[in-house]
């Protein structure tokens, strides 16, 4: 398995070693010692979520606040889309920064979210199912949410038109407007 770093400390996206011969394919999707040694310290995932969509959803930008914080260690099973993590960790150098990787089921990487960011992903095909692991279980009153097209944040989806939001999502502040928990 090969781990990349980004300039955004925390934020890991993981790459397996994929053995294929003629009768498929197999490789190890998680390993709970691998991934805390990747990360630093112990991680308990407590919550599987999966999501199924069609081409150009647009999920997020989603976070829950303390202290039921989460963490999501996110893959694609069938499908892409191009996965953002923003930086909402207020002493961070690289606060309200982001970072947009492409996650598939073809090329079967993984991105580790650490709790203090904000999470959205955007479908790039039909029938995608998205899956993540989460540190927390979800707690409604602590849920939030920012724009996901504010113009501070300034994220280019690298989409045709306008994405198809949930309402909840049609409504969340602005960046300027938002006062970090974390």
């Amino acid at each position: 398995m090969t781990i990349e770093t980004f300039n955004i400390e925390g934020l890991l996206l993981f790459s397996p070693k994929v053995f294929a011969d003629d009768r498929g394919y197999f490789f190890e999707s998680f390993n709970q010692a691998g991934f805390e040694k990747a990360v630093g310290h112990t991680v308990d995932f407590c919550q599987d979520n999966e999501s199924y969509s069609h081409k150009n959803v647009l999920r997020g930008l989603h976070f829950q606040k303390p202290p039921y914080a989460q963490g999501k260690l996110v893959r694609v099973t069938r499908g892409a889309v191009l996965d953002v993590a923003v930086d909402l960790r207020k002493d961070s150098k690289t606060y309200g920064q982001h970072v947009k990787v492409l996650v598939t089921a073809e090329n079967k990487k993984q991105f580790w979210v650490p709790a203090g960011f904000a999470h959205g992903f955007i479908t790039l095909t039909d029938d995608t199912i998205f899956n993540y692991k989460c540190t927390n279980y979800y707690n409604q009153e602590s849920e939030g949410g920012l724009n996901w097209n504010d113009p501070t944040l300034n994220i280019d989806w690298e989409n045709e038109g306008l994405p198809l939001l949930s309402a909840k999502d049609a409504v969340d502040i602005d960046f300027n407007q938002f006062i970090t928990p974390f």
